[in-house]
C-alpha cells in the first residue's frame, strides 16, 4: 500500500473530525460549526491511502513551555488517531515522524504530549516526565483553614486578566515544564477567559495588589455528589494561598468534595495533609527533543554552574540530533557543539528525561538510557537540570 502525507486544509476537517471522534469516543456528538475554520497555532498532518481515505492524523500545536526560567518553543502533539483496521502497521510512526520534521522547520525544539498509552510514543523517543494530577479533598478539610484577615477576595473582572496572567507566569517561570499561556493557541479574550469558569476569584492584599487567584467550577448537585473542580489555585503569598483555600472550604455543606489540580511541590501542600488528598485522576505527559542543540540553547541553566561534558546522542527518528556533541554550560546559558569524544551516551528517552529533570543520571543508567562517563560527568549532568519537578497545569 502506498500512503501520502500532507498538511490538512479546512476542506479536510470533517474527515479529521470523523477519524478523531471515533478514536476518542465522542462520535455521537455533531461536529462544531467552527471546527472547519482556521485554528491559529494548530496544524494537522494526515495520512491518506491510495483511495484518498484519511487513515491517520496528528496535530502539531505551536506552544511554549518554561524550563530554567525561559520559554522553550514546543510542538504540543494532540489528536493522534489511526483507522481501526490499520493500527499496528506503522501509520502513527509515519505521521509523527513527518510532524517532528515539520515542527523543527517552524522552530520547535522540543515536543510534548499527553499519552493514552506510552509504548508507541516511547518507540519514537518520547518519555514520560510528569503527570497532570487532580486530587480529591474533603471540602470540610478546607473549611478548617482560616482566612487571613488582611487579605480580601472578589470576583475577577476583565481588567484583572493581565495581572492574573502575570501571577501564573511568575510561578511558571520558576517551575519546570509549565505552559506559557500566550501565543496563537491561547487567543481567548478576557471576556472569554472569565466565561470559561463558574468562578475566577482574586486575592487582594492590604495595599490593593492582586496576590493570587483561583479558577473553579461548581458541579451539579448539593448532596454527597456535589463537588468543586479547581484548575488553578495560585497564591504569591502564604496569606493569599490560605485565604483562597478557606474560600473553597465555604462550599463544604453543598459540595463535599473538592477536586484540585496540584503539582508535587505546590505550596498548597503546606496546608493539606497528604492523607486527606487522594489522587483522583492522573494524566501522564511525555517529552522528546526535536532539535537537541536548539533545545539546549533555548532553556535556562543554573547561573553559577560552569562545565562541559562530551555526549553521544542516538536518534533514528530525528537523525539530525544523532552523533557526538559537547555540552557547554556557563553563566546560565548552554550550547551543544558538534564534536567531542562521545564520553556519555544518551538515548532519545534518556535525553528527554535528563532535559526535563525527571531522572538523575544514576537513574538513567539503571534504565539503560545513559552509559559511559563517570561520577564527575554524572555530577555535572545532575546539577544542570536539578530543580522543580516537571509540572503542567494545562491539558491539550
Amino acid at each position: 500500500m502506498t500512503y501520502r502525507i500532507r498538511l490538512l486544509g479546512t476542506e479536510d476537517q470533517r474527515l479529521a473530525w470523523e477519524l478523531g471522534s471515533l478514536a476518542f469516543g465522542y462520535h455521537g456528538q455533531p461536529m462544531p460549526e467552527d471546527w472547519a475554520s482556521e485554528r491559529p497555532g494548530r496544524r494537522t498532518f494526515g495520512v491518506f491511502d491510495s483511495a484518498g481515505r484519511l487513515v491517520a492524523k496528528a496535530v502539531d500545536r505551536e506552544q511554549g513551555q518554561w524550563f530554567g526560567g525561559r520559554v522553550v518553543p514546543a510542538s504540543g502533539v494532540a489528536g493522534v488517531a489511526t483507522a481501526a483496521e490499520l493500527r499496528g502497521r506503522g501509520l502513527g510512526r509515519l505521521v509523527l515522524t513527518r510532524l517532528l520534521r515539520e515542527a523543527r522547520e517552524r522552530g520547535a525544539v522540543i515536543s510534548t504530549l499527553f499519552d493514552t498509552t506510552a509504548g508507541p510514543y516511547r518507540a519514537l523517543g518520547w518519555e514520560e516526565v510528569g503527570a497532570l494530577v487532580y486530587y480529591a479533598v474533603p471540602t470540610r478539610v478546607l473549611a478548617e483553614i482560616r482566612a487571613d484577615a488582611g487579605t480580601t477576595l472578589r470576583p475577577a473582572t476583565e481588567a484583572d486578566i493581565p495581572t492574573v496572567g502575570e501571577i501564573y507566569r511568575e510561578v511558571a517561570r520558576a517551575g519546570t515544564g509549565m505552559m506559557e499561556r500566550s501565543g496563537p493557541a491561547f487567543g481567548a479574550t478576557p471576556a472569554q477567559l472569565l466565561a470559561d469558569y463558574d468562578g475566577l476569584t482574586v486575592a487582594v492584599d492590604g495595599t490593593g495588589a492582586i496576590v493570587g487567584y483561583a479558577r473553579w467550577d461548581r458541579g451539579p448537585g448539593y448532596d454527597e455528589s456535589g463537588r468543586l473542580t479547581v484548575d488553578d489555585l495560585i497564591g504569591l503569598t502564604p496569606e493569599a494561598t490560605r485565604t483562597l483555600l478557606a474560600m473553597l472550604g465555604g462550599w463544604a455543606s453543598v459540595a463535599p468534595t473538592t477536586a484540585i489540580r496540584l503539582g508535587t511541590a505546590d505550596p498548597v501542600w503546606s496546608l493539606l495533609a497528604r492523607g486527606d488528598a487522594k489522587p483522583e485522576s492522573a494524566q501522564p505527559w511525555m517529552l522528546r527533543l526535536v532539535d537537541a542543540p536548539g533545545a539546549v540553547a533555548a532553556r535556562g541553566w543554573p547561573r553559577l554552574l560552569t562545565g562541559e561534558v562530551d555526549l553521544e546522542l542516538t536518534d533514528d527518528v530525528c537523525p539530525w540530533n544523532q552523533g557526538r556533541h559537547r555540552l557547554v554550560l556557563e553563566g546560565g546559558k548552554g550550547r551543544l557543539e558538534p564534536g567531542g569524544a562521545g564520553t556519555v551516551r544518551l538515548t532519545p528517552r534518556g535525553l528527554a528525561s535528563w532535559y526535563a529533570g525527571a531522572a538523575t543520571p544514576r537513574q538513567l543508567r539503571r534504565s539503560g538510557f545513559l552509559t559511559g562517563g563517570d561520577a564527575g560527568t554524572d555530577e555535572l549532568l545532575h546539577a544542570a537540570t536539578a530543580g522543580p519537578v516537571p509540572t503542567l497545569h494545562n491539558y491539550f
